[in-house]
């Protein structure tokens, strides 16, 4: 929990600094323009502060709740297709919302969450935010691969691989490594790091026991959720319904 008693100035401060650091490691070290660092900056800025005042009427409402985490989707849907550069963007859509709604779905259906706006809004962004990282990574890896390694590819099919064989081939191994920081944050997770639902639940009141227990299910969840979006991705690579605008016809998978 903050410490806000000193008011909003040394808040702002700091996090003026941590955006300056930001921009200037990655300019200094030749990694990323500082640009792209104060534009996401400004809009977490924007956005946060739009969501912190329609939040409660927001998750006073199941349908307004429903509504909210279809933008969520849909913005997330964008983000991973602009990321991966693809060509079409509904194909994204699969990838991120193939595991992410049947996850949700199980955990509603099962009665661990009730379906009220409060509980549904934060896991269903939890759930979107790691299917939209998962596909993005996958994307931007087997996409890179196809690029990269065409001659194997064409060899592929010279061994009589269909266009999709081949590309499975190739992609799955790379798209895989997107799973990497969900993993590594589940087998670490009370040892290196303490994630955000069980910090929040403890400084909420929540006995330490039930925190950890709905970290796990989140945990969990995320894992299936993430290796469903990445399976998704690979299989669309694979058949051509997601692939760059600069990639030669002659390598367009069908």
């Amino acid at each position: 929990m903050l410490a806000m008693t000193h008011g909003w100035v040394p808040f702002a401060l700091v996090c003026v600094v941590f955006v300056a650091v930001t921009a200037l490691v990655g300019r200094a070290a030749g990694l990323f323009a500082a640009r792209p660092v104060l534009w996401a900056a400004v809009r977490a800025v924007v956005q946060l502060a739009v969501v912190s005042t329609v939040v409660a009427v927001v998750l006073a409402s199941l349908p307004l709740s429903a509504g909210f985490l279809l933008l969520m989707a849909v913005v997330a849907t964008v983000t991973a297709a602009r990321r991966a550069k693809a060509a079409r963007v509904l194909p994204v859509a699969l990838a991120v919302l193939g595991g992410a709604v049947p996850a949700l779905g199980l955990l509603l259906a099962s009665g661990l969450v009730p379906p009220r706006g409060v509980a549904v809004v934060p896991l269903g962004g939890i759930l979107i935010g790691g299917a939209m990282t998962a596909t993005t990574l996958a994307a931007r890896r087997a996409l890179d691969v196809l690029e990269q390694r065409r001659g194997e590819y064409e060899a592929a099919l010279a061994l009589g691989f269909t266009e999709a064989e081949a590309a499975r081939e190739l992609v799955r191994l790379p798209a895989a490594d997107a799973l990497l920081p969900a993993l590594d944050q589940t087998r670490t997770v009370g040892l290196v790091t303490l994630p955000g639902a069980f910090v929040g639940m403890v400084l909420g009141g929540a006995p330490a026991w039930e925190a950890g227990a709905v970290q796990l299910l989140v945990l969990l969840a995320l894992l299936a959720v993430e290796a469903a979006a990445i399976a998704v991705v690979v299989e669309l690579v694979a058949r051509g319904a997601v692939r760059r605008t600069s990639q030669s016809s002659e390598v367009r998978l069908t």
